[in-house]
């Protein structure tokens, strides 16, 4: 399939996604929020992708923010369907995917494009990556869930001030505030990220995908945590994976998940 604002390849069971809008620094129009909505269900059913990486194309943004130029002039009613439409086809999309998705944050994630990182399961930043949520400097809040996803990351002090402000912090910073998992010099980034994923990748992709769900139930107020797990715990019992994998450690070999 052929994107007008991503790329897209596979190799050894990893997918990664570049979002390819340098001359407007990657940020989101409703056009790649499509595409992204569409790439991430097709490599969701892909047998040959385990794990997907995200990042930006050029050396300065992941994703620089929401494209404003779209929206400016938006009613009420159409703020709410921009925010209830994005959140569903790809913040809420990209966090509830069986497949885990690393973003790769290469330089500035703002707005749009730091809720985007932060719906995915983790994040690996470059040393110049910078992120913040500047919403309110232009007179709106994060509506792609910044406000519910910041906190759960860092808390709520650390998010309040973050939103409040419109401030940027550093790598070092998002570091220390738990919102990267590491930092490492850009030329490093996706190679670390790919590192990570292949590792990933030989591991269950049926248990991973329970493994995410029980610890997205554990975020949402209407949902049980511990009987979300206590039932995937359960469901993993009558998988192909979990024959496989008990044998292979008993046998003293390494597993070979059939995925089912």
């Amino acid at each position: 399939m052929q994107y007008q604002n991503l790329l897209v390849e596979t190799d050894s069971k990893v997918s990664l996604i570049t979002i390819n809008r340098p001359s407007k620094l990657n940020a989101l129009n409703s056009a790649t929020i499509e595409e992204l909505h569409q790439v991430f269900k097709v490599l969701e059913e892909d047998g040959d992708t385990k794990v997907i990486v995200l990042t930006g194309s050029g050396e300065k943004a992941f994703v620089a923010g929401a494209d404003i130029s779209e929206f400016s002039n938006f009613s009420q009613e159409e703020g709410e369907r921009l925010a209830l439409e994005g959140q569903r086809k790809l913040f809420d999309f990209v966090e509830n995917l069986s497949k885990p998705v690393i973003a790769a944050v290469n330089g500035f994630a703002l707005g749009g494009g730091l809720e985007l990182a932060m719906s995915c399961h983790f994040r690996v930043a470059s040393h110049n990556a910078r992120m913040g949520l500047p919403e309110v400097s232009l007179g709106v809040i994060p509506g792609y869930g910044g406000t519910q996803r910041l906190p759960q990351l860092i808390g709520r002090g650390r998010a309040m001030e973050m939103i409040l402000t419109a401030g940027m912090i550093d790598a070092a910073r998002a570091l220390e505030y738990g919102l990267v998992n590491q930092v490492v010099e850009q030329e490093h980034l996706l190679d670390l990220c790919e590192k990570l994923a292949s590792r990933i990748s030989k591991n269950s992709p049926v248990a991973i995908g329970y493994a995410i769900k029980a610890v997205n139930a554990g975020f949402n107020n209407s949902i049980n945590g511990f009987k979300t797990e206590i039932e995937a715990f359960g469901s993993c019992f009558g998988t192909a994976d979990f024959k496989e994998g008990t044998e292979a450690f008993l046998e003293k070999r390494k597993a070979d998940f059939p995925g089912a």
